[in-house]
């Protein structure tokens, strides 16, 4: 049983890349889940569904920690605190399941794991020729999101401005592009150290991420002679074999 664990998520075989898709797409769904669900009044259904989903990442984490060659580093690892949260944010709805956008954190380290990036850059030719820019999409894209989920976790029944993810989000990016329109604001000292936390750290982190995405430090070119493929975007020589490189940047750098 064990083997067959650990076949699934660490293996090439057709069968583990569909199993790892598969825990892609459900991670993906529950933080759509989540999104949708704070928008409505939470019926008996929504409760059930969200102990379904708790019960699923339950299974998974006890999984990983099964195959773990260790054991002890496995619970410092950040992914899985998220989790943990997580799991009890959708098994223990009084706990508040807003804390449920955590799993996020999750998805953004099965993304970067090599089993997974290998398998994107074989079937998606779209996905290995902009790699780079992809994965800073997303990074950015999960910054966003958590920034957000924690504002709204934070703030939804406390603050009557925020009622929804949608009023989390805009005062986010409100807040992390320095427009700062003011309509929306944190109440009380959690509220006031929240964002003060996003004014000097969000920002910092959200223009370098941006500037990653809109103009990478590393550019894709094929060398000739090694086939390294990453190089600076003002390289003139490859780093590894010394080739002239003739990389087009379009005066942008």
């Amino acid at each position: 049983m064990l083997d067959t664990i650990r076949s699934l998520y660490e293996s090439h075989t057709p069968r583990a890349h569909a199993f790892r898709y598969a825990i892609l797409i459900f991670d993906l769904v529950t933080v759509v889940f989540v999104i949708v669900t704070s928008f409505f009044t939470h019926t008996l259904a929504v409760e059930l569904i969200d102990a379904v989903i708790g019960l699923v990442i339950v299974a998974d984490f006890t999984a990983r920690f099964a195959i773990s060659d260790h054991k002890l580093r496995f619970w410092t690892r950040p992914a899985t605190a998220a989790d943990i949260i997580a799991m009890v944010s959708f098994l223990a709805p009084i706990a508040g399941e807003s804390f449920g956008f955590l799993r996020v954190l999750r998805t953004l380290r099965l993304l970067h794991t090599y089993q997974l990036l290998s398998r994107l850059r074989q079937d998606f030719t779209f996905f290995r020729k902009h790699q780079d820019v992809i994965l800073a999409a997303i990074n950015l894209g999960v910054f966003l999101f958590v920034m957000t989920g924690l504002i709204y976790a934070t703030q939804y029944g406390r603050n009557e401005d925020i009622r929804n993810y949608a009023d989390a989000l805009y005062f986010t990016v409100t807040t992390l592009t320095t427009t700062g329109f003011g309509d929306i604001t944190l109440h009380g000292m959690t509220g006031r150290l929240l964002s003060v936390a996003i004014m000097i750290f969000g920002v910092t982190l959200f223009l370098r991420l941006a500037q990653v995405l809109f103009r990478p430090t590393k550019v894709r070119y094929e060398c000739k002679t090694c086939g390294l493929s990453l190089h600076d975007a003002d390289a003139i020589h490859c780093k590894h074999c010394g080739e002239t490189v003739h990389i087009d940047t379009e005066g942008l750098y």
